[in-house]
């Protein structure tokens, strides 16, 4: 258990150690608490490296095996820290050829990021998508839910930084 706490204390303040035994404990011996204790504990740590699914597995005297297949399985489950703001390009066919291509590459080039990562001062993390169903306005950005149009490459920068 010394080891489990050191590497979670690597990671996380003792505070938010504590608050995750307490989200473990209020669903210790209840059917079904997997979901429940993930789902909370993301919301308080924001995500869950496989130091944080140890101690619940062990809290709910589950294998590690399990833990991680469902932290896996469902895409609300992060095991990496996410940024602020998530940055979305869209790479369907519209915005593809009207300079999509052109914004990731622009996103990647001036943050240091590639597609699924965070930067490094956890403000921005950038995914690209198939389509955000506004083919009409394409290439789009979305930052967060905030849809930006018929955007250039050299704009992106700008935009971004906007978002504090």
């Amino acid at each position: 258990m010394k080891a489990d706490n050191d590497e979670l204390l690597n990671e996380f303040s003792a505070e938010k150690i504590a608050e995750l035994d307490g989200i473990i404990a209020k669903y210790q011996g209840k059917p079904g608490g997997l979901i429940p204790v993930l789902e909370e504990a993301q919301v308080a740590l924001e995500f869950l490296p496989v130091s944080v699914q140890k101690r619940i597995a062990k809290g709910l005297n589950l294998p590690l095996s399990r833990v991680y297949g469902v932290v896996t399985f469902y895409s609300f489950f992060t095991m990496t820290p996410r940024g602020r703001h998530t940055v979305r390009v869209c790479l369907g066919t519209a915005c593809y050829v009207r300079g999509g291509k052109a914004l990731a590459d622009a996103i990647e080039k001036n943050f240091g990021v590639k597609k699924g990562e965070t930067t490094p001062d956890r403000k921005f993390t950038y995914e690209s998508v198939r389509c955000l169903g506004a083919c009409g306005l394409g290439p789009v950005v979305v930052v967060d839910n905030d849809v930006h149009g018929r955007v250039k490459p050299g704009k992106v920068k700008d935009i971004l930084n906007a978002y504090n």
